[in-house]
């Protein structure tokens, strides 16, 4: 796989048992571009190796003043020298790919593993940890994978040269083959301490992450309550203590680099020391304690990655659990069934409410908790966060069904959609049953003046469609975004469609023109929409009133006002004083308030004007 080649036409299925396991199984998915890289770092570090016996051959040769000898000395130096450079530079390019192709790899199985999980994903793992996992984390998994041939090839290298001292020169070879391990082992000592430093200090940089995250997603509300300093503080706070781990790490990092440093220094002068000696005594010729000096110099460099894989593997075994953790989650019932391409019609229930949406019309759903609204309708959609009894449609078992089969059938609007950046066009060009045009949408939705700002808003844009977007459609209010995404959702058509608070953000007069636009355009396929809207209400085919998890009642939105007291303090927001008032009057007894109208009944005279106004 080349850089070229991304992405993965499938990233395949990953051991994600454990972050060691998920190395492996990351290492032996690319063997061939390992096996590539190990076989240029071969070349690169054998021709490193290699230039201190030409330099002892060049010197014996100068020392023996044999003209033939320097001149070969001088060949095998360039044909060395050739062989590090295009060694080096093609281990360098086989290195950065097979870090590119990893890390892609990765986010391509966290992105898929997203789309699979939907909304679920974020109730099970941190929203800050998946972005930690997403990004930092990817590039240190990345880091390992690609460093482990170069370390391979260093391994067989040392080998290597150090077997071939104990040939050349067995009286110098046997001090390095005894002081080799001793350097290569010298630091695992100090690499467990090492190890969980690095470890704390990933864990307190996911948990600012994870708070900034937070902080940023909820910035509208703290400022409204003037709650910045206080998470300012905090992240203050968060940010010193991932600091102080930083510093910590880095120090036991430090002394085994230290370490790297001493120990061949001191192999080096005891090499120089008893070579002198064996010179000295005409034991070994000058030429051949150079070239002995010379090996063990250079053996400095590969013995590097002994360091380099080690900190790889301390910084990416953290990073590939949390990864693992993340890969290792599943929906909550297994999606493999033996309904594969069918996609199922007819009536929306849910069991664990009994919350039932008939095919073809036009529900709405009361619920005084928002929250759990939320969640009601992300298992509407077969996204639930939490185990339990599967939603039917047409009485399938949603979570039976295929992804792509259940994810065709219903599709969730969540209460905050998210805009891409791009042209209009380009938000709009969604998987879609083609019987919506986009133009019909947008109306339906009441954008007219949306496509209006989008224009003016963009340079050389005649056609709105061409128009831009901003990232997450930043330059739009709150309404204006809310419409766009609704248009979105109604090009789609699926066979069930959920919609959770879709009007939320606009005025009470395009609200109504919604409401009628969404109905006609969705008439004859089943629709959800969570509301407390009065208008959409009342122009819902049928109303279900959920309270404590459970439907209490069911009728038109008229009925329930009249007649269900949980239901109107609900969509009116009555007191407890003024439902009890209500209830009196609509019973007949005369009440202690019978002069005064309900605000039940005067929201049903507000709902008539603004119908023959809009």
């Amino acid at each position: 796989m080349q850089i070229h080649d991304l992405p993965y036409p499938d990233p395949g299925v990953p051991d994600a048992r454990s972050g060691p396991r998920f190395l492996w199984w990351l290492f032996r998915n690319q063997l061939g571009g390992q096996l590539k890289a190990l076989a240029w770092g071969l070349l690169h570090f054998t021709s490193v190796a290699s230039l201190p016996f030409c330099v002892g051959v060049a010197v014996q040769a100068a020392v023996d003043r044999s003209g033939g000898r320097l001149a070969l000395a001088g060949a095998l130096l360039a044909v060395a020298g050739a062989g590090v450079a295009v060694g080096d530079t093609f281990l360098h390019r086989a290195a950065v790919t097979n870090w590119i192709t990893a890390a892609a790899r990765v986010q391509q199985l966290l992105g898929r593993k997203a789309a699979v999980l939907g909304s679920a994903l974020t109730r099970r793992v941190a929203a800050g940890e998946v972005v930690a996992v997403s990004t930092g984390d990817v590039e240190k998994i990345g880091w390992f994978v690609e460093a482990l041939s170069r370390f391979t090839a260093a391994a067989v290298t040392v080998v290597v040269v150090t077997v071939g001292l104990l040939a050349y020169q067995p009286a110098l070879g046997v001090v390095v083959a005894v002081g080799l391990p001793v350097l290569a082992l010298a630091v695992l000592p100090l690499l467990p301490k090492a190890t969980r430093r690095a470890d704390v200090q990933r864990e307190k940089a996911g948990r600012a992450t994870e708070l900034a995250s937070d902080t940023v997603a909820g910035l509208r509300v703290l400022r409204g309550i003037g709650g910045e300093d206080l998470f300012l503080d905090r992240y203050r706070r968060a940010s010193q203590e991932v600091r102080h781990a930083a510093v910590r790490s880095a120090r036991m990092w430090s002394l085994i680099a230290a370490v790297q440093v001493l120990l061949p220094g001191l192999l080096l002068i005891t090499v120089v020391w008893s070579g002198v000696r064996l010179a000295r005594d005409g034991r070994i010729d000058v030429g051949e304690l150079v070239t002995v000096y010379s090996s063990v110099m250079l053996l400095t460099f590969p013995l590097r990655h002994f360091e380099e894989i080690a900190m790889a593997y301390s910084f990416s075994r953290p990073s590939a659990r949390r990864a693992a953790r993340v890969l290792a989650l599943e929906r909550t019932v297994d999606i493999a069934g033996t309904r594969a391409g069918e996609t199922p019609a007819g009536d929306l229930y849910d069991p664990e409410t009994g919350l039932l949406a008939p095919s073809g019309l036009l529900t709405a759903v009361v619920c005084g908790d928002p929250d759990a609204a939320g969640r009601l309708a992300e298992r509407l959609g077969g996204h639930a966060a939490e185990e339990g009894t599967s939603v039917l449609l047409g009485g399938v078992p949603l979570d039976e069904l295929p992804l792509d089969s259940a994810r065709t059938a219903v599709l969730v609007q969540d209460k905050d959609p998210v805009l891409l950046s791009g042209t209009l066009r380009e938000l709009l060009d969604v998987p879609a049953s083609g019987a919506v045009e986009p133009g019909a949408a947008l109306e339906a939705a009441q954008c007219q003046d949306v496509l209006a700002a989008l224009v003016q808003g963009s340079l050389g844009a005649e056609d709105p469609m061409d128009a831009r977007i901003t990232e997450r459609g930043r330059s739009l209010s709150g309404g204006q975004r809310q419409r766009l995404a609704l248009a979105r959702s109604l090009v789609t058509d699926p066979e069930v469609l959920v919609l959770d608070e879709p009007t939320s953000a606009v005025d009470s007069h395009t609200e109504a023109r919604i409401a009628q636009g969404v109905r006609g355009l969705r008439s004859g396929r089943t629709t959800v929409v969570f509301t407390s809207s009065p208008l959409l209400l009342d122009r819902a085919d049928r109303v279900v009133f959920l309270h404590e998890g459970t439907v209490v009642a069911v009728g038109g939105h008229r009925e329930l006002v009249r007649t269900e007291s949980r239901y109107r303090a609900v969509v009116t927001r009555e007191t407890e004083e003024e439902t009890a008032s209500a209830a009196a009057l609509l019973a007949g007894d005369g009440g202690p308030h019978t002069d005064e109208v309900p605000d039940g009944l005067e929201e049903l005279q507000e709902l008539e004007e603004i119908e023959e106004t809009a």
